[in-house]
């Protein structure tokens, strides 16, 4: 297998902050990464709210709306926008439980990539704590979509992503990408990978609302084939890589790791979601994964140790 499911839960070893200005917002926001309870999943909390409203979990059923970005929302009226680079981040690294603090209404677009994140979180490292991971095993083949636009999760060992994208309108070449999702794959193939755009789409996008903190150091911005940024790409089949970190993030809003393989034809976050909700709907298509039973958990805690964890207790 590409993943031991066997390892402890893990957690962040502690706080850590960043600021920046939201990528569609444009207003500057300041977030806490903090270490989360046992089976508490990721959780995103509105610091700038009254208490009684601030608290989002990040689940694929509190998302409201996927306009360029996957947007969650609580029954309070609280929402958090463009959580998916950081989701992707917080997947890539094998955090299973954090808190996740904000000032603002939406994550701050960094350099447009997971990478910020992946650093903040190997900064301070993980920690293993006292209960096995537990994963969401794909049983018999999922698919949302039809021939232009999809994606679909089939059986596998691990977790796998592939992509297939082209730009109808745009002089841009079809790129295709694959990864099998481990710590140090996605670190190497997918994590810097950035947002993108197109120039000739900017002013209606800001007339609509979005990409009013998008800049060149936040996005990659095309011009036909040509890149405006100083620098070119990082990957030479970069928007494609950045697709796939996409998909990581808003597929890591099931709430756990899912064993299986996801294919994506020019999909984007409403496929992605709507790929999840299609999943959960059908009872014989996955089934949870936790190869410890609870009353074992010390197994679990023990091969988090020979990760490199350290017992932690809130």
């Amino acid at each position: 297998m590409f993943e031991r499911l066997d390892m402890a839960q893990r957690t962040l070893n502690a706080p850590v902050a960043c600021s920046g200005v939201g990528l569609h917002s444009g207003k500057s926001v300041r977030m806490r990464l903090l270490p989360g309870e046992l089976n508490s999943g990721i959780v995103f909390v509105r610091a700038d709210l009254a208490q009684h409203q601030a608290v989002i979990p990040a689940l694929w059923d509190r998302v409201t709306d996927t306009t360029l970005c996957t947007v969650l929302d609580n029954a309070k009226g609280a929402s958090v926008a463009t959580v998916e680079h950081l989701m992707a981040a917080l997947r890539g690294c094998g955090v299973d439980n954090a808190v996740i603090e904000l000032d603002g209404p939406e994550v701050p677009a960094m350099d447009g990539s997971a990478d910020p994140f992946v650093r903040l979180i190997d900064g301070i490292g993980t920690v293993a704590q006292p209960g096995s991971r537990r994963a969401i095993r794909v049983l018999r083949p999922i698919s949302v979509g039809d021939e232009t636009r999809g994606a679909s999760l089939s059986p596998a060992l691990g977790s796998s992503y592939s992509m297939e994208l082209d730009f109808p309108g745009q002089s841009m070449a079809r790129q295709e990408g694959t990864v099998r999702l481990d710590a140090e794959a996605f670190r190497e193939e997918v994590a810097r990978a950035r947002t993108f755009g197109f120039l000739a789409e900017v002013d209606e996008l800001r007339r609509r609302g979005f990409a009013l903190g998008g800049t060149l150091d936040n996005a990659i911005v095309m011009d036909g084939r040509r890149v405006m940024n100083d620098g070119g790409l990082r990957y030479e089949d970069e928007l494609v890589r950045h697709k796939l970190l996409d998909a990581i993030g808003d597929l890591y809003l099931a709430g756990m790791p899912i064993i299986g393989h996801f294919h994506g034809w020019r999909s984007g976050h409403a496929v992605n979601n709507a790929l999840l909700r299609a999943l959960f709907e059908d009872d014989t298509a996955w089934v949870f994964d936790t190869p410890l039973a609870p009353a074992d958990w010390m197994a679990g805690y023990r091969s988090g140790l020979q990760a490199g964890g350290h017992l932690r207790f809130a």
